[in-house]
């Protein structure tokens, strides 16, 4: 069985005619009528029968034809795939990222790439650490944002592209909000609002304030920037955020204090798998953040 065959089988099937499938494929029709001979022949089936001048699909000819449709789909598919895969100014990119870097950082970036890359399409998937982790090593995307950035390891390459400072949070009635900076030891008796268990937030929040001398006691516990932000605006606790977490999206927005002793920053780092399978549109991306975040270093932070 040829690709040829089920290409003339195909078109015959919609056609419905030797003749105009054969004008369709630039082809002669005796060309077209043999393949689909030596098809059937090969099948020990009839998958045309005559009606009129037409010919119409056989009962067990429309089941082949439906898998014949799929197979040739998924076949053109695969070769616009390669060549997306080859081309670095086409194709698509599969990135991930945590929640905390969605709402300016991302757009910010893509739109930037887009500017010089405007074919380039952009796959997102949002996840938490351990599942970013496993995303990459399975080829579900092709780079991920992530926080911290992993020690090395044999199946990853992490760059840190940017260290963030993290800012205490407060409601705008609290005492120390008019403060330009604290230290972290005044929060010991408040009510905290924290990152659930498995967001890269909450053990850099925890360390902090175990560093400063306490435990935090939580009140509240989310997986959105938006929620712990907006309870922490209706006076529920307070938190600490990164900076690019602190863009305001509706009118209720806490106060933002910097923090001292300790200060707090998380680093955000740019993984990918270590075996080079990355498209080339994927290499450039990567290349183009490298850049991108290396310019910025000294100039104004990211999400400022």
């Amino acid at each position: 069985m040829e690709l040829r065959q089920l290409q003339y089988f195909l078109k015959v099937a919609q056609k419905e005619h030797v003749t105009k499938a054969a004008e369709e494929l630039h082809v002669a029709q005796s060309a077209v009528s043999r393949q689909i001979h030596l098809l059937e022949q090969e099948l020990g089936i009839d998958l045309f029968m005559q009606k009129g001048r037409n010919l119409h699909l056989t009962p067990v000819g429309q089941l082949f034809c439906k898998r014949v449709e799929s197979i040739l789909k998924d076949l053109d598919r695969s070769v616009a795939e390669i060549h997306e895969f080859l081309d670095p100014e086409r194709g698509e990119i599969r990135i991930g990222f945590p929640n905390s870097v969605g709402t300016h950082l991302i757009p910010t970036i893509v739109a930037e790439f887009r500017r010089h890359y405007p074919h380039v399409k952009f796959r997102f998937k949002q996840g938490m650490y351990p599942s970013l982790i496993k995303d990459v090593l399975s080829g579900e995307v092709d780079l991920a944002f992530i926080s911290p950035c992993p020690d090395s390891d044999e199946q990853l390459i992490g760059d840190v592209v940017m260290t963030e400072e993290l800012f205490a949070i407060l409601p705008q009635n609290h005492p120390l909000a008019e403060e330009k900076i604290i230290r972290l030891e005044q929060l010991k008796d408040e009510q905290f609002v924290l990152f659930s268990p498995g967001y890269s937030l909450r053990p850099i929040v925890w360390q902090a304030c175990l560093k400063a001398g306490f435990t935090p006691q939580i009140a509240f516990e989310g997986g959105e920037t938006d929620t712990i932000r907006g309870l922490v605006a209706a006076g529920m606790g307070v938190s600490l955020l990164p900076e690019m977490a602190l863009f305001p999206t509706n009118s209720l927005q806490p106060a933002q204090v910097r923090v001292e002793e300790p200060a707090v920053t998380r680093t955000i780092g740019l993984i990918h798998r270590s075996d080079g399978r990355l498209p080339l549109v994927a290499r450039s991306f990567r290349a183009f953040l490298l850049t991108y975040f290396r310019t910025r270093q000294n100039n104004t932070p990211v999400g400022s």
